[in-house]
Parts: structure tokens; sequence; C-alpha cells
């Protein structure tokens, strides 16, 4: 079985800055903010949700098929996937563009800001999801408004099962958008801020949400997970990291994990916990797409 995972590539420039956000920021002078962070540490990654999703997933053993867009700069991309033994068919190149790029600064508290440019991202509408002997599910992560609401419509009428998984692209959608991809889904994940908002704008509970659906994930960072099926909500313990360094990745390792225990036919708590340990594992290390795998102490 493979998933496919419709979302951005992107190059991350990551820094680090080694004090606290909150403490150079005046509150009371948000109107004139002008504010610069001096960062020591600067590195360029491979990112994006799709990308950081697909090495989360072929890491545990799983059959990522990324669908997503790349620029005119993307060769070296989709030549590291092609090596990691990520089939890249699915992934178009826009030559008049670059692939998106996220700026992204963490500070000592592992607060960060980012800054986002979406390049070829803006046009992944372009590649349409139909049926394929290979794809048995698929996931709808951030990626171009245009390209998020066309997918799930195509996953839907292909009947291919899919995660919802809007992250940070939620905001772009209103209430009944929000509610029309609930509507398609087969499952929804989110954390816990983009599920107040999910349900701020959509009007719904966690348990109503949770009874359209096979199932509901509301990630909590280190308090672990909210898994909701039927109305009925299970509490997901975490995994305690082995050393806290950098956040950025830690939702995406925990999709792949998700959906690794989705491709096994796993009940959705058991997947839950393996995205828990997924997360805890990836921060532990720097970068979205660093870290290995042993399938053996993951007990896989």
């Amino acid at each position: 079985m493979a998933s496919l995972i419709c979302g951005s590539l992107a190059f991350d420039t990551i820094m680090n800055f080694e004090g606290r956000f909150a403490e150079q920021i005046l509150p009371d002078q948000l109107h004139i903010l002008n504010v610069s962070f001096l960062v020591p540490t600067l590195r360029r990654d491979f990112g994006g949700c799709a990308g950081n999703i697909a090495y989360a997933l072929k890491a545990l053993g799983g059959v990522p098929l990324p669908m997503a867009t790349v620029g005119n700069d993307g060769s070296g991309y989709l030549q590291r996937l092609r090596e990691l033994g990520i089939a890249t068919q699915f992934v178009r190149e826009m030559g008049d563009t670059y692939t998106a790029q996220a700026l992204i600064m963490t500070d000592k508290d592992n607060n960060q800001i980012t800054a986002f440019h979406p390049g070829a991202m803006m046009q992944a509408h372009v590649t349409r999801i139909e049926r394929h002997p290979d794809v048995k599910l698929g996931i709808i992560s951030p990626d171009g408004r245009d390209a998020m609401l066309q997918h799930a419509e195509q996953f839907k009428a292909a009947d291919i099962p899919f995660v919802f998984d809007p992250g940070q692209g939620l905001p772009m959608f209103d209430g009944k958008e929000l509610a029309r991809f609930v509507e398609q889904a087969s499952w929804v994940t989110v954390n816990d801020y983009e599920g107040k908002m999910l349900c701020d704008r959509t009007g719904w509970s966690p348990a109503e949400i949770s009874r359209q659906v096979r199932g509901l994930v509301i990630t909590l960072g280190h308090e672990g997970s909210e898994v909701w099926v039927d109305g009925q909500k299970t509490l997901v313990p975490p995994v305690k990291a082995v050393e806290v360094i950098d956040p950025t990745g830690c939702g995406d390792a925990y999709r792949g994990g998700l959906l690794y225990g989705l491709e096994q036919g796993w009940s959705l708590a058991r997947c839950a916990e393996l995205g828990n340990r997924m997360g805890s594992h990836k921060i532990a290390h720097r970068g979205p797409q660093n870290y290995t795998v042993d399938t053996k102490a993951f007990g896989l």
C-alpha cells in the first residue's frame, strides 16, 4: 500500500536565536515594531510538509508518494528523494519560479517565527489526483489553497481515503470550506491551536467532528495526543524526548507515523502512539530530515 502525500516541497533556512522573542518585543509598541535578532547559527535543509512526511514514512518502512511542485532550483531535491528511495512521479517541476522557501527562526524556548515564500507551491493544483493501483491512502497537508480544495474533491471522487491535515494552511479557509474538507476526509489531524480554530470556524466540537470521520487526532506536543473516535476521547500519553534540540518538522514526523499505522490497518490510538514517538525522536535532531529510525527499536 502506498500513501499519496499532497503538500509542499521546500527549502528551509533554519536559524537559532539564543534569547527569547518575548524579551525583545514590547507588547505596547507592536504598532511600530522594528526588531533585529542576532542568529549565530544558520543552515539550509530540505523541508516542506510533503517532503518531511514522506521522509518519516519512508524511514519507518512505508511507501510514500509525494505529490508536489518544485521550481527551477528543485532538481537537487528531486535527486535527494530518489536517493532515499522515494518515487517522484507525482512531483512536477515549474521552470518559471523558485521552489518554496521557509525561513525559520527558533528561540531558546522553542518558539518559532517563520517567513514563507510559496513559489512553485502556488501551482500545485495543476496536478490532478486520479485512481492509481498503488495508492490506497492519502493526506492533504499544507499546500496552495487551490490545490488543497481541489485535491480533497479529487481524493473523494477517486474513492481514496485521506487524512485532512491543514496545519498552518488552516487560516486560509472559512467555516464552510473547512466543513466541506471534514465531510470529504476519512481522518482529521490538527494541533491543539489549529483544533480550536477548526472548531471555532465550523461551529463543531471535537466530538461532533469525530462523528463525521473515522477519527480526529489532536496533537498536544509534549503532553501527547487526543484521539477522538465516534465522539469518545482517548488521551494517548507522550513519549519523553531524550533531548530537545529542534522542533522543526516534529509535526510532520508525527504524520509520517500516523500514516504508517494507517497503512498497517492499526487502530487510530496505536497510530497516535507511533506519531508521539516519532515526534519525540525527531525533536532530538536538527532539521526536519536529518534523523534515522531503528525500526527494530521501534518494534516494527
